[in-house]
């Protein structure tokens, strides 16, 4: 089945069903509220951990959170915040999060839980979108966050190269905030804060989720370690980025290199064994199954902590709606 007859598929089975026109008195376009950071990475054992986590770590401070309308089918509103890691970019160093809000059954917006959805490679973000509306219909606040480049932070003149891999370490940065920007909202419930992240946005989640433990429940799909090695082996998706880093100069040593600076592996050892999930496809050709596994031992996830789909990387959109269940599921549990 093509991908985006899936989707609309998915869309269907997973799209919210309550009313659309209220809102909470509040939140508003331009409601604005005060942040701090809450990042705390520690020491490790590791001298390769402690090299990673300086080399992505920033110094904590306040920052400021607003809300502006939304664009029509975008969510309830868009959250901005400052990146903390800016490049010198206004537009790419506002960090943006299309709100979908969790809703009663007269439409109201209610006080729930937060996810924060990291979207594929996609530039129209379709997956991330379908998830974090999914997940906002079970009853979840739901945060899409903008990868450097993408959505309100697309920047004309940065390529696409430039939105790959030398992008990632800022990614990692403003996913980590996020967790802090979103709790700032008066109708979060913060007892529970949740991750989740697909393909690129996997592999997002992966490295963020090894800084500390800021996220309560970490979702990792399609993704797992060893970034170079999926950049320089992994078919479709995988092999479009390696033709445009190959065409825009950048050799297989400095793919090396760039993939390094950001491999989830290199913190693994530090997630949370109990509130990680590792979903990955047995076809796989973009993400190689031995990828993934490399991340779900790193990390010692038990068996029921990784779950395999009988799908590749485009197909498993079939089992969103259920993966989804399962995800509000384990926010919703006690976690010890």
């Amino acid at each position: 089945m093509p991908l985006f007859r899936v989707i609309i598929l998915v869309s269907l089975l997973s799209a919210p069903v309550l009313a659309t026109d209220s809102v909470s008195p509040a939140i508003k376009a331009g409601s604005e509220f005060a942040a701090t950071d809450t990042l705390a990475c520690g020491e490790d054992a590791s001298e390769d951990a402690q090299q990673c986590l300086a080399g992505l770590a920033w110094s904590p401070g306040k920052f400021s959170v607003q809300c502006e309308a939304a664009e029509p089918g975008y969510g309830d509103w868009l959250v901005r915040f400052p990146s903390p890691r800016p490049i010198g970019n206004a537009t790419n160093d506002l960090v943006s999060m299309e709100w979908f809000a969790a809703r009663e059954k007269d439409g109201t917006i209610r006080t729930a839980p937060a996810i924060v959805v990291v979207h594929e490679s996609g530039s129209r973000m379709p997956v991330g979108r379908l998830i974090a509306r999914g997940l906002s219909a079970q009853g979840l606040h739901a945060f899409l966050v903008h990868l450097p480049g993408y959505g309100a932070r697309r920047v004309e003149g940065i390529s696409e190269v430039d939105r790959i891999l030398p992008a990632l370490e800022q990614a990692i940065a403003d996913v980590r905030r996020a967790r802090d920007a979103v709790v700032a909202l008066p109708i979060v419930d913060d007892s529970v804060v949740g991750l989740q992240g697909t393909s690129l946005g996997g592999f997002v989640a992966a490295t963020v989720a090894g800084l500390d433990r800021g996220y309560d429940r970490v979702f990792i799909l399609l993704a797992g370690g060893n970034i170079h090695d999926v950049v320089l082996k992994g078919a479709k998706d995988a092999a479009k980025v390696r033709e445009k880093l190959f065409a825009a100069g950048v050799t297989e040593d400095q793919i090396i290199g760039l993939s390094r600076n950001v491999e989830p592996l290199r913190l693994a050892h530090r997630l949370n064994p109990a509130g990680t999930w590792v979903y990955s496809a047995k076809f796989d050709d973009v993400v190689l199954p031995e990828n993934t596994l490399a991340l779900v031992q790193a990390a010692k996830l038990s068996p029921e902590h990784h779950i395999e789909l009988s799908a590749d990387h485009y197909s498993g959109a079939v089992y969103l709606p259920k993966v989804m269940q399962q995800i509000y599921r384990q926010m919703m549990e006690p976690l010890e």
